[in-house]
This record gives C-alpha cells, structure tokens and sequence, in this order.
C-alpha cells in the first residue's frame, strides 16, 4: 500500500503498471450526486482498510470514480476471447478499471471499479454500469462467498442519477470489487493470438510470482507453465462441480469470464434454480442453449482448451498441456460426487453411493423439484426425526417436492439403509445436512424485488436481503416466504447480460 491518508487512494500499482502492453492508464469518469446504496464493512474490516478512510467522503468519491490519484491512477487491461463459441478478437476492460492491489501474500487482493467511464476497450459501450445490474451483482457475489463457492467479492456500491441508457433508461451505478486476481483466460488469448510472446510470458510470470507464488520456484518454463494450467484446471473443475451441486447457471461462459484462479466472475444473467430443469437456460440471449445449466462442465472444460490453446507458444512441449488438461475429467466427477454426497448425506466413494446420487439428481429432474428448497426439506426431515424407525416412509413435506412420488419412494429404503449404517440417529447426518443444504439462495424474484425498490429510493429492501443470503443456512423466521414460495410471476422474469 502507498498511502494512508484519507484524502488519497490506499492501493499500490498493480501488474498492469508493470507493462505497456497490459493496459492503459484511464482516468474515471466522474458521475454527480454520488451516494452509497450498500457498503461491506466486514469485508473491509478483513481487508484492513483504514477505519477513518473508510467512513470518510473521501471513501465516497474514490469509489464512484469522483476521486483518483493522478500519480497512481487506475488501468483498464486488454484482453481477447472466444465469445459464445466464437472468436471475437480485442475485448478488454470495457467498463471495469483496476485500482490496484490492497495487501500483501496470500491477503494481497486487487480492486476494480465497474461502472466508472468509457475505457479504451469500451468499443460501442459507454462505459457505465447501471443500478439493476450493479445491484445483483453485489448481492449475488456475497451470496456466493456465504455459500462457500469462489467468487469476486463485492466491497461497495455506489449510485448516481446520471441517466444511462440499456433496454430502457436506467440510473447509473459504480461497483468496486475485489479479488486475488482479475486476470481472465482472455488475457493469455490476447497476447498469444497477436503473436506477442514477450508479454505472453510475462504475465506468466506475474501469475506464478504474485498469485501463486509457489509456482515461481519451479526450474524450467514448461514447468511453470503446465502447473499453472494444471492449478486452474483444478480449480475450475471444482468451481463448476460447485455450481452444478448448488443449482447455479451462470449464463454467459464466455473465455473472457473465466477466471485463472477458478473463482465466479461476472455476474449478469445468472440464476440460482427454481425448479431442477438439466437444460435450463438462463440467459435470454443464448438462443442455441450453449450455456444451459447442463452444459456447463462441458463449457468449463471447451473454455480451459482455449486457455491451453493461448500456452502453446510459452512451451516447448506441448503434452504438458494435454497432461494438465486431461486432469479436468476426474477431477469434476470427483468433486462433483463428494459435494453431492454431502447434500444428501451418504459416503462420497461408495459404488453404492454413485448409483443413489446419479437416481436422485435423476429424480430430481424428472419431477422439476425445487433445487435448493427440496434438498432444505430432506436436511429437516432428518434433523427432526426422533428414529430411524420414524423414517421408514419419505416425510410428507418431502414428497410434496416431488411430482413423481415413485422416483423417491424407491430411493428412500436405499439411502435409508446407508444412513443407518453411517450414523446412530438421523439427527446426527441432519445437523450436517442443514449446515451444507442452504435454506436461502438469491432466486431471481427476491432480487428483482430489492432491484425495484432500490430504483424507488429505496434501499432497505437489499440490505435485508442481503443480511439473510449471506447466513443461508440460519432461521430467518420473518422472510420464510423466500425459502418456500416462488411467485408465478417469477417464472416469466427474463434476465439479459446487462440486467
């Protein structure tokens, strides 16, 4: 960190100073009227920052992009990307400016204004982010971080009366978020596509110093390399295995919003599932279905091939690459199959096990129970059942999700005969079920609710909101409604990448 006064920015230079070809200095855009709409004080109290900067206007000013200094200004980065399966060339930074880095080791974190201005690689944009948009994507991001999943990380939000044109004209909003790293598969993508070796490895060398500075202390380039996409083959397999297990489309999984270090990134028209549909799609604009809820391990493994593609030219044998890529397979069914497992309380390696989860996502699916609700249902079933004899039949509140009774009742005996061999009471597995089965999610209608009150003025609505997705599994006795009721209306709530 550079400066701890209250009237300049804390953060120090981050690895798009180091070189030209990174990025350009561009100096935010500032909007009128700025005023905080929710603010992560215990992030920031984790992150360190200074108590007096942090209640300050100087705060205010900093993070609507009212305020720089112009001897440590922010960067917007240039990178590249395939883009629903197509290469789209030069992407960058369109709306996003980095600040730069907070911290130090494993603490250090980057952090990133989105919504401050046209950039350099704003292309047809203006730069702007909007309250509806900013808004999600704070309490999404938070949700995420409660449940346990990698993900950026949301520190404030600012809005602004600035009108800013979308499918209508919206209020303007500036999000600053944090994270280890914003460095996305596109960036490698850039540099290898434009033949620019030179910048390719060095920012190879900035992953392997600064994120995962173990990594650095490898002997030989291809050494280097190969652990680098072996880490974030892993760490994207897991990620995605998180997803599926939690019932999270993310809805637009282009390269160029895939993080190196295996962390969600960019959340537009995401949605955590209503009803359990394999193929459900939640973004209004994936006409062909590519980023449906079904696909995306598949997706997640195209996309790593892209990574892969980029390294080449920073290798001199290229089977390390197939090496590192080959490890996405097993790790996804592994990670998938333990998370799994642990939603419904059996051994995560048993053959026995694999069949029962394969039958019971199966059921799932062919009932379109609810995802989070039901798995809730099964963790209070068990936690409240004096006996195993008192579970001999499914609870009724069980068999409720499921509009197909028959799918469960030949479940139930078998999962019955593995949880009594696994625990002397129900009530054991159900205190860990109700510790891994959240009771709350940001379903789609509770943010469009917040949304439309924050837009009125209002923003008590997504503070109590966000007080309850980031303790999901806690008792919230007075919003019971957003565990257990999903409005018709929602079902015809239509999500866009820039909602």
């Amino acid at each position: 960190m550079t400066n701890t006064s209250s009237s300049q920015p804390l953060w120090a230079q981050t690895y798009s100073d180091h070189h030209p070809a990174f990025g350009q200095v561009v100096h935010p855009s500032p909007v009128p009227q700025p005023e905080w709409v929710l603010r992560n004080d215990a992030l920031a109290q984790e992150m360190g920052l200074p108590t007096e900067w942090w209640q300050s206007e100087a705060a205010l000013m900093h993070l609507s992009g009212n305020g720089f200094d112009p001897a440590n200004p922010p960067h917007a980065t240039v990178y590249s990307g395939h883009q629903f399966g197509a290469w789209s060339g030069q992407l960058g930074d369109g709306r996003a400016l980095l600040l730069g880095d907070w911290g130090q080791g494993e603490q250090r974190l980057e952090l990133q204004l989105k919504g401050a201005g046209h950039t350099p690689f704003s292309r047809m944009g203006d730069g702007r982010a909007v309250l509806r948009s900013s808004l999600r994507e704070y309490l999404a991001s938070e949700a995420m971080h409660a449940l346990g999943i990698p993900t950026t990380r949301a520190l404030a939000l600012v809005r602004s009366p600035l009108p800013v044109r979308r499918e209508r004209v919206e209020t303007a909003a500036v999000l600053t978020r944090t994270a280890p790293t914003f460095i996305r598969f596109g960036h490698f993508e850039h540099f290898a596509h434009h033949d620019m070796h030179t910048e390719l490895h060095a920012l190879i060398d900035h992953v392997c110093q600064a994120v995962w500075p173990d990594l650095g202390r490898l002997a030989t380039p291809d050494e280097r390399v190969s652990a680098m996409l072996l880490r974030t083959v892993e760490r994207s397999a897991d990620l995605v295995a998180a997803w599926q297990c939690s019932g999270f489309c993310h809805g637009v999984l282009n390269t160029d919003n895939m993080s190196i270090m295996g962390l969600t990134l960019d959340y537009g028209p995401f949605q955590w599932l209503d009803a359990h549909i394999t193929d459900h799609i939640c973004n209004h604009s994936d006409t062909f279905g590519r980023y449906a809820f079904d696909r995306q391990p598949s997706i997640v493994y195209w996309n790593l091939q892209a990574l892969a593609v980029a390294l080449r030219a920073a290798v001199d044998d290229e089977s390390v690459l197939v090496q590192a890529l080959n490890a996405f397979g097993p790790r996804f069914a592994q990670s998938w199959r333990r998370d799994m497992a642990a939603k419904v309380g059996l051994p995560s390696e048993d053959a026995a096990t694999r069949q029962l989860i394969s039958d019971w996502v199966q059921a799932l699916a062919q009932s379109k129970a609810d995802h989070t609700r039901t798995h809730r249902r099964l963790s209070e079933a068990l936690s409240r059942a004096p006996t195993w004899d008192a579970l001999r039949q499914p609870p009724a509140t069980l068999q409720a999700e499921f509009s197909d009774a028959s799918a469960l009742e030949k479940w139930w005996p078998q999962a019955l005969e593995l949880w009594q061999r696994a625990a002397p009471t129900p009530q054991t597995i159900g205190a860990d079920l109700l510790r891994t089965n959240p009771k709350y999610v940001l379903r789609n209608h509770m943010a469009q609710e917040a949304i439309e009150a924050a837009e009125n003025g209002d923003h008590r609505p997504a503070q109590r909101l966000l007080e309850v997705i980031t303790r999901p599994f806690d008792e919230h006795p007075s919003h019971e409604n957003w565990a257990y009721q999903v409005p018709a209306w929602a079902q015809s709530l239509s999500i866009s990448c820039s909602s």
